[in-house]
């Protein structure tokens, strides 16, 4: 044993023995008790997982500033989710959960699934970046949001993330994915990669766009997740906060087609209005049969505090809005 000297002397070498027996049971712990962690770092609830890493030394940062919940918290007097299939109301400033509502169940998420898109898309992407059209883009589905993309069309990434945000075209979905992950299959490693390492685990992509595919499925709480670091990025936020957009872009044979869109979000568009001292900043909408309606939003209250509020499965879009005005009243009960 290092810094334990023994001599020939009887009564040292007992008492070496006696030191070293202690020095083993410090180091070995109580004989074979097993002890319960609090959190399981292995639970299919993101939460959980998020909890487990705010108390990890090894990822001391990750996660200090996240809501976390476990379990529903709930105001039915107040407010009337019954239309909806989870909800989640969470306050950033203070890390409070205001409201929940199976905030892990697993569910078709939509178009909001393009908020991942645009996340991978800034952190691996260059904002200036020329993207050209494959046969990706051409897209069969019915009622399938699209601006027309053909094979050869061309458009900068700043272009596309503003018509991925707020038009929700699902072609310009492939456009990006294609270019800035070299194919879409690689794209889409980049998003279940992402998710994974913002904790969101309970979210698996199967594509960049969210039209309904097997497999393909996510949380309102890990929606939370990926949208509340999505909000890091500047061009997120400014994009997410306009209520039109007008652009040209080039098609295969280099001439200009000129595009003009709305916000697909009806709270920037005026056809809804928010409760009395709050304002909607932006977010995103996703409709599918599968998905029905969902909406998420950053809103901000009278003293400029943001909350994130996400609705999914609201069985017609008026109700997903009229339940998001319910939800966003919580903030000043």
């Amino acid at each position: 044993m290092s810094g334990v000297k023994c001599t020939n002397n009887h009564w040292i070498k007992k008492t070496c023995v006696f030191l070293t027996a202690i020095m083993l049971l410090v180091c070995t712990g109580c004989g074979n008790s097993a002890y319960d962690m609090p959190y399981d770092p292995d639970s299919v609830i993101s939460g959980f997982n998020v909890i487990s890493r705010q108390n990890s030394k090894a990822a001391h940062t990750f996660a200090e500033e996240l809501c976390v919940v476990t379990d529903n918290v709930t105001n039915d007097e107040t407010v009337d989710m019954t239309q909806a299939e989870a909800a989640i109301l969470f306050g950033l400033n203070d890390c409070e959960v205001l409201y929940a509502k199976n905030a892990h169940k697993q569910l078709h998420p939509a178009s909001l699934t393009k908020v991942m898109t645009a996340l991978v898309a800034l952190k691996y992407g260059s904002i200036d970046q020329v993207l050209t059209a494959t046969d990706a883009v051409t897209i069969t589905e019915s009622g399938a949001q699209l601006i027309g993309l053909r094979p050869g069309d061309s458009m900068t990434l700043n272009q596309a993330l503003h018509v991925l945000l707020l038009y929700s075209a699902n072609d310009v979905a492939m456009l990006i994915a294609e270019n800035v992950g070299g194919s879409t299959e690689h794209f889409v490693e980049l998003m279940n990669q992402e998710a994974q390492e913002l904790g969101a685990t309970n979210t698996h992509f199967m594509n960049p766009h969210g039209l309904t595919q097997e497999e393909h499925y996510t949380t309102a709480y890990d929606l939370y997740l990926i949208f509340n670091e999505a909000l890091k990025y500047e061009k997120f936020n400014e994009i997410i906060q306009m209520s039109s957009y007008e652009t040209t872009y080039s098609n295969s044979e280099g001439e200009v087609i000129t595009l003009s869109i709305r916000n697909s979000n009806l709270f920037l568009r005026g056809d809804y209005k928010a409760p009395e001292n709050i304002t909607v900043i932006g977010g995103k909408t996703g409709t599918t049969n599968a998905a029905r309606s969902c909406l998420m939003l950053l809103a901000k209250d009278a003293q400029g505090a943001s909350y994130i509020a996400i609705i999914l499965k609201a069985e017609t879009r008026d109700l997903v809005y009229e339940s998001m005005i319910d939800l966003l009243e919580e903030i000043q009960n």
